[in-house]
């Protein structure tokens, strides 16, 4: 029986918290599935071993992609189902998702030019499109995307994927799901679950050691790379085939200087970009190599920098060397194995895998950024099957948080109306500087009004902690996103890492330590229903 609609779990006479679903693993697919679960009245429980995306989560391309490549390997469903979900994000986060056109060279002794047209046509038409341009041939010597470019390429395709801040993503659903009263615990992990009649009994045990001991409905397994670790805990599981596919980027001063990205089709058979970064860098990536290690301890290694230097010098007219690059990191994907011989033609599907025999039990397996949100819908579908849910879908229409420029549904009208959203902030916060403005609408939208919030002139916003960096903002972020470190703001929420000096981890992290209170798991959200 479910807690009605918007409550918060609440303590049983024993202490512990009670719940209908437990969700464990704060990535994308975790909080896209508490989001998804809470607005449909279920109490939830959401934890997370370290920050919320931390791990896989925020070591992606930054893409909302169709994923063109994975035409070759004949998954037309997969490629239709992210398609289809490109828009649906774009109008449910337009100020941090937006369209990005990808140059595609034609390298002779590759793939012909014929077979490149018709797979950007397929493309093009697996899905409808609203909102994204449509492929098309270009002369590089007559573009401008041409002119950065190795000597030798003289067409290629021009096409339309999205790009995003995968870190943000994942807090905007963990702050939708507490406005909808579920319970987020950051820095928690998950020690031990088992069932009892019919019900899972969780133990949970934050970063200073307390625990927290939960009672849940039902769990969802959403740990990503250590999905198959929750397994093993819940008795009775069924096992999965996981391989873990390693991939790694580098960011280096900007390459070009125009707005397009480039895709480069590889010999050795990778398929690697080439994007436009927080304006004066250029990311390149991925690799994909198996892995065998610990996820928590992941890093790019030197071979991959001078892997990805290297195909870098092949297309690009300006060389780089491991000393350009200004940061790397490396992420885990866990993927399904479909019995691929390499690891880039690994499904990036997902399958979510149900089962009630000890208690109501769902794992979440591979999936991509993109198809996050469908994700979870089907997750809480299946989760229906075996518990009383009291409402229906409802995400693909919804806005996330700061989304809402032009009201709370979301539309193609608000995709096209964030050029006026943001000079909009320029008119009513003309103290700010235009930069910092163009920063918080991307990063905030709609948010930036509650964080800025009686502060009506520089004085109000306290401090500058660091370059660009006020108290104002990092007051918000405590206590309305669950920073608690200062790589959670310098890297997850705001990127300012790539342009800081060395002293501001230290004088961010000093502020922090002062300012954020010792319960660092506690998640609650100003105005919000958490408990």
């Amino acid at each position: 029986m479910t807690m009605g609609k918007n409550e918060t779990p609440a303590e049983s006479p024993t202490g512990a918290m009670e719940c209908d679903v437990l969700v464990v693993g704060g990535g994308i697919n975790g909080a896209g599935i508490a989001r998804d679960a809470a607005g449909r009245g279920l109490s939830v429980v959401l934890c997370e071993q370290d920050d919320l995306g931390a791990h896989t989560s925020s070591a992606s391309s930054k893409l909302i992609h169709g994923g063109l490549r994975y035409l070759q390997y004949y998954e037309f469903g997969l490629v239709r189902k992210a398609l289809r979900e490109r828009e649906v994000l774009m109008r449910s986060a337009p100020h941090l998702i937006r369209e990005l056109r990808f140059v595609m060279p034609h390298v002779k002794g590759l793939r012909p030019a014929w077979m490149l047209r018709c797979g950007l046509f397929l493309y093009d038409r697996l899905a409808r499109r609203e909102l994204l341009a449509a492929s098309r041939q270009v002369a590089l010597r007559q573009h401008q995307a041409g002119v950065p470019l190795a000597a030798g390429m003289e067409r290629g395709f021009v096409y339309s994927d999205a790009s995003v801040d995968d870190a943000r993503l994942v807090v905007l659903n963990a702050v939708a799901a507490a406005e909808h009263g579920a319970r987020v615990l950051t820095r928690t992990r998950c020690v031990s679950v088992a069932a009892h009649g019919g019900r899972w009994h969780a133990e949970l045990r934050r970063e200073d050691g307390s625990r927290v001991a939960v009672r849940a409905a039902s769990l969802v397994n959403a740990g990503g790379a250590w999905a198959m670790k929750l397994h093993a805990l819940a008795d009775g599981a069924r096992q999965r085939p996981l391989r873990l596919v390693k991939g790694s980027h580098i960011v280096v001063r900007k390459l070009f200087d125009h707005d397009h990205a480039y895709i480069f089709q590889h010999p050795d058979g990778r398929i690697v970009f080439a994007i436009p970064y927080q304006s004066g860098y250029t990311l390149v990536g991925t690799t994909d190599m198996e892995y065998d290690g610990d996820p928590a301890r992941v890093g790019i290694s030197t071979s991959e920098v001078d892997y990805l230097c290297e195909l870098s010098n092949t297309y690009f007219r300006s060389r780089i060397t491991a000393g350009d690059v200004v940061w790397s990191y490396a992420g885990v994907r866990p993927l399904i194995d479909n019995g691929a011989g390499s690891a880039q033609a690994l499904t990036r599907d997902y399958e979510i895998v149900a089962d009630q025999r000890n208690a109501p039990l769902l794992s979440v397996f591979g999936g991509k950024v993109t198809t996050y949100r469908t994700l979870a819908e089907q997750a809480l579908d299946q989760l229906g099957e075996m518990i009383a849910i009291p409402g229906k879908a409802w995400t693909a229409t919804a806005c996330l948080p700061g989304g809402d420029l032009l009201g709370a549904a979301a539309s193609n009208e608000s995709v096209a109306h964030f050029p006026a959203f943001a000079a909009g902030l320029a008119v009513r916060y003309p103290w700010l500087p235009p930069a910092l403005l163009q920063r918080y609408a991307r990063a905030y939208g709609t948010r930036v009004h509650r964080m800025l919030d009686g502060c009506g002139d520089s004085a109000g916003m306290g401090a500058e902690i660091a370059p660009q960096l006020y108290e104002r903002e990092l007051a918000y972020l405590v206590k309305a996103e669950w920073a608690r470190t200062a790589d959670d703001v310098l890297w997850r929420r705001t990127k300012l890492g790539l342009d800081v000096p060395p002293f501001a981890a230290a004088a961010v992290g000093e502020w922090l330590r002062r300012n954020s209170g010792n319960d660092s798991g506690s998640g609650n959200i100003a105005g919000a229903g958490s408990a």
